[in-house]
Parts: structure tokens; sequence; C-alpha cells
């Protein structure tokens, strides 16, 4: 028999133990085997040495997590019991990225920054409020920003997440589209609620949603709104105006964290409407606190065709830019 006793300072103990102990009790359960007494400003840990050692462990995340957040949320206890919360993962000093896991999805399977810009949209997303992330379909754009938003929900840094997108794409107009507004829009919406399934047991996810813990609406739909204490993407942003984006942007409160993505060569906007996103990188990608990450074919992780196929549009791309660059010029 093993007993370790840990000295609980410079924490709420109501907020480290719960009300009538729910907490304590919670994690109780995670560890049958092992008896916790707690006394005054003590917590003793009784049992088989590999097993108290692992409680002890455990409680120290918790103490860590209270102290770095000042919260420790029953979620955030359940996860970190659990052994999904990201305080598990071996720590990389922020500006440093490994090929460590963002998180764990809801059936255990890590979700990993796996390419070199996906790395580089991980740490521009530690070191900055405001994220453009610009790159080719398949390159893991949202998926990345939407595992960095939970990541961020688990770990009590935000208080909501709050997902969006331009309600017009692909050349359709909503207003010739059959059924109610939620039927017309949810299918646009549709690439972030797969996302969030990916990442989030499914009862926690209802709850999330129902309780607007975590939103997922049309981008005008942020129209005089403040958006604080919430880790807001922008997704498909190269179909927003500019005053769309313009609007999107000044509604970020003092402590929202916001990643924008869009492919610009996927602009489904009327010719006569210019893409806000294109000039919001342009006017904004050097301000202190806005970072601008670019992914390319390379970073891709479709199906292995979806590179070449990017790569041959590009060229494509490029052959027509020049060919109206020379008549320009003879012109």
């Amino acid at each position: 028999m093993s007993e370790i006793v840990l000295t609980v300072e410079d924490v709420d103990p109501l907020e480290l133990f719960g009300q009538n102990n729910s907490k304590l009790n919670l994690f109780r359960k995670a560890f049958p085997e092992v008896v916790v007494t707690s006394r005054g400003n003590q917590v003793k840990l009784s049992g088989k040495k590999k097993l108290a050692q692992s409680a002890k462990d455990k409680f120290e995340m918790m103490l860590r997590i209270l102290k770095d957040q000042k919260t420790l949320p029953m979620a955030t206890l359940e996860d970190l019991l659990a052994g999904t919360h990201t305080f598990e993962q071996e720590e990389t000093p922020v500006g440093e990225v490994s090929d460590h896991v963002i998180l764990y999805g809801r059936t255990g399977k890590p979700i990993k920054a796996k390419t070199k810009n996906q790395k580089k949209m991980v740490t521009a997303c530690d070191l900055n409020d405001v994220v453009f992330a610009v790159g080719p379909a398949g390159t893991g754009k949202t998926y990345t920003a939407v595992a960095l938003a939970v990541r961020a929900l688990k770990n009590a840094m935000v208080k909501k997440i709050i997902l969006t997108r331009p309600a017009v794409e692909a050349g359709e107009n909503l207003g010739f589209l059959p059924g109610d507004l939620k039927e017309k829009i949810d299918p646009y919406l549709r690439p972030l609620y797969d996302a969030l399934d990916d990442m989030i047991q499914i009862d926690k996810l209802n709850y999330f949603m129902q309780n607007r813990i975590i939103e997922v609406a049309p981008l005008a739909y942020m129209r005089g709104r403040t958006l604080d204490n919430a880790f807001i993407i922008l997704d498909e942003a190269q179909n927003a105006t500019e005053g769309q984006i313009k609007m999107f942007l000044t509604r970020l409160g003092p402590s929202a964290k916001c990643i924008i993505t869009g492919d610009l060569s996927q602009i489904d906007l009327p010719r006569s409407v210019h893409s806000g996103f294109r000039k919001a990188i342009d006017l904004l990608g050097h301000l202190d606190g806005i970072a601008t990450v670019r992914l390319s074919a390379d970073d891709v992780v479709r199906h292995r065709l979806v590179r070449d196929i990017i790569i041959a549009f590009e060229k494509d791309a490029e052959k027509k830019r020049i060919a109206e660059q020379k008549k320009g010029e003879e012109e």
C-alpha cells in the first residue's frame, strides 16, 4: 500500500471539489481502488503504489487547470478523467508545434495537425486573435479550425463556439430552393456539423447546441451582435462580400478568438461583387494580432488524386492569367 498526501493551495476549494463534493466524488469514481480523503487543505490518496501515483497525476492536472483557467468546469473534469483533455498531452511551448494531438475525437481517435501548414495554423492561433487560413479544398482548413475551437471550449478558454458561413454558395439562391429556412440553410452548414460530430460525443454535442454553447448559423445572423468569450470560425469566407467581412470582424469582443477560412479559387459571388476575403487579407494581414496562413496542394489530406486535380486547375488558372496579362499589354 502507498499513501500520498497532497497540499491544496492558491485555488478555490469549492471550485476544485464542487458543490457537495460533486467533483471530488467524480474523481473517486474514476479511481475506485484508491481511497481518497480530504481534510482541510490536504488530500490523501491511499492504494496500490501504481494506482495511487496515477490518481496523484490526475489530481495535479486538476490543480494546474484550475490555477491556469481560474475555473474547472464539470465537462473539463470529465474529459480529464477520461483521458481526452489536452493537458494529457505532452506540452509543447507556445510558438512551437510538433506532431502533437489537438484533441481526441469522440471515438478516442487523435485529431492532429498533420501537415506543415496545418501546424502553422495551430501556432498562428496560439499567438494571434484573428487568423486567415487560405487554401484549396481538401487541405483541412475547416477541420483544423473546428478542432482548435473545440479544444478551446474543452479547456475553458472560451465560453462558446460560433461557426458561420455565407448562406449562398455554388451558384444557388436560397429563395429558389424548396423548404423552410432551416431546410434551406442546413446543407450549406453540413461540413461544420460533420466536423463537430467527429470531435464531441453526440449527447454532449446536443446539449451544447440546445444551450447555444455551440452555434452554427449563416453569416447574416451575426449582424448586430457582440461576440465575446467565444471562438468564432467564418468558413467559406471567399463568398462573403466586403461589407459582410467588415460586419463580421467588427462583431468581435475583447475576449474573442477567430479563424477565417477560404479558397480564393472558388469564389461563387456574381462577377460584379468583389470577395471581401481577398480584400481583408490585403488590408489587415499586417496588423499586430492578425496572422495569415496559406495552405497548398501539399497539405491535401483527401484522396491522393485531389492534390493532382488541384495542381491541374491551378496551372490552368495561371495560363489564363498570363494570357489575359499579355492581351492587356498588346492593347
